[in-house]
């Protein structure tokens, strides 16, 4: 049994976006409720023998010019997507670096795989003209702490700066674990998500060997079809999403707006299987009734989800099934993947900006290239359209190869 303790309400003051649906919060949350069909979805070259040759990736970002070609060329491309959500979810929470207590601003940042894409091409290098090629930069661009670091850096954060690594529910954990350095007292404030950026050949070749990604070629923006009866797997993508989050007497005290609160995280390891998850579900199970007892709310009182909802074949059921054991079908469902492609570490930070904005908004997005439910789905998953509805509650479920699960609790600011 679930031991129940006094919950904590982390409050949410600030987001930050940078995904194939758009760069920035607003765009990406317009994209995601508005548009019927994905536009970041982009075939690469580099990728034409590959089952899958598409990608979804982030258009109408100059890097270079938001960061400054110096402070550029020291960040791989997640760190610097990192970087930019960074500065957003600071402006938008309206907070000063200049005269914040830096040493209690704690920066935790999921990520599954760092700068990958740089690992190929150094390698490649090497492989051509010999190790004399190789970038001294290479290990500090590639470590997967490094999205952590360089916004600690850039935004002067002197708390606890960590990088969380379990697949793809790194960023779920990561804002669970925020949370709980805020429960703590460890610090007042801390910037918490993922970011990611691993459109890689050498990756892509992997999971597709997995058959984990879609084949579908000659339609690639309908190819990510969470809970679809036609679904065959996901795409891979690339972004960035951060939550600033305070404790509560901290927003009070400078009379922040508080957008969303964090007040349930449970996360649990199915012990099961290197890529397969539980068929029971038993794990992911595990992770949301822990989210829920930490938050102290009942089934009832759930009225949204955001899943993890890949689009592949066995997730989808399991993770469907056991919303329906946990919640019963009330909840609006829906996984926001078809618009921003599945980012892996990223994923549990951007999709829970998108919990906020739904809870803040009173609208839930639509799952898109939705045509057919699986029947065998017992949910209420929303598609077609953004819809309405009335809820002071919301979850957001995520899951990671390897069996690592992770839930949040969300509730209205």
């Amino acid at each position: 049994m679930t031991a129940r303790r006094t919950p904590f309400h982390a409050a949410v003051t600030g987001l930050g976006l940078v995904t194939a649906a758009g760069v920035g919060a607003k765009a990406t949350w317009h994209t995601v409720t508005e548009d019927t069909v994905p536009s970041g979805v982009r075939r690469q070259a580099e990728l034409a023998d590959l089952p899958c040759d598409f990608v979804y990736a982030i258009d109408g970002l100059d890097t270079a010019e938001v960061l400054g070609i110096a402070t550029q060329r020291l960040m791989d491309r997640f760190s610097q997507l990192a970087v930019i959500a960074a500065r957003e979810a600071i402006a938008d929470a309206k907070l000063d670096t200049s005269t914040w207590d830096a040493a209690r601003v704690a920066v935790v940042i999921g990520c599954a795989h760092g700068g990958l894409p740089f690992y190929d091409a150094q390698y490649a290098a090497m492989a051509a003209r010999g190790p004399r090629r190789v970038s001294p930069k290479l290990a500090s661009l590639t470590a997967v702490n490094s999205a952590a670091s360089s916004i600690s850096m850039d935004l002067g954060a002197q708390g606890p700066s960590m990088t969380v690594a379990t697949a793809c529910s790194s960023g779920s954990v990561a804002v669970g674990t925020a949370h709980q350095l805020l429960r703590t007292g460890a610090c007042d404030i801390a910037i918490a998500g993922g970011a990611e950026s691993v459109l890689s050949r050498l990756l892509i070749a992997s999971v597709c060997k997995m058959k984990a990604l879609s084949t579908r070629r000659e339609n690639p923006s309908a190819a990510c079809r969470p809970f679809d009866a036609e679904r065959d797997g996901f795409v891979m993508g690339e972004g960035a999403g951060l939550l600033v989050m305070e404790r509560p007497e901290h927003a009070r005290a400078r009379r922040a707006t508080v957008r969303a609160q964090v007040s349930g995280y449970g996360a649990s390891s199915d012990a099961y299987a290197a890529v397969a998850p539980d068929p029971d579900g038993n794990g992911i199970e595990r992770a949301l009734r822990t989210a829920m007892a930490d938050a102290d709310v009942q089934a009832r009182d759930v009225g949204h989800v955001n899943a993890h909802g890949t689009s592949t074949v066995l997730n989808d059921v399991i993770e469907a099934n056991m919303l329906h054991r946990v919640l019963g079908d009330h909840p609006l469902v829906t996984s926001t993947k078809g618009m921003t492609g599945h980012t892996l570490g990223a994923a549990g930070g951007i999709e829970t900006a998108l919990t906020v904005l739904a809870l803040e908004q009173q609208l839930v997005p639509p799952t898109a290239n939705l045509e057919v439910p699986d029947p065998r789905l017992p949910i209420e998953i929303v598609r077609k359209a953004a819809r309405p509805g009335a809820f002071d509650c919301a979850v957001k479920m995520s899951l990671g190869i390897g069996g690592h699960n992770a839930a949040l609790v969300l509730t209205r600011g």
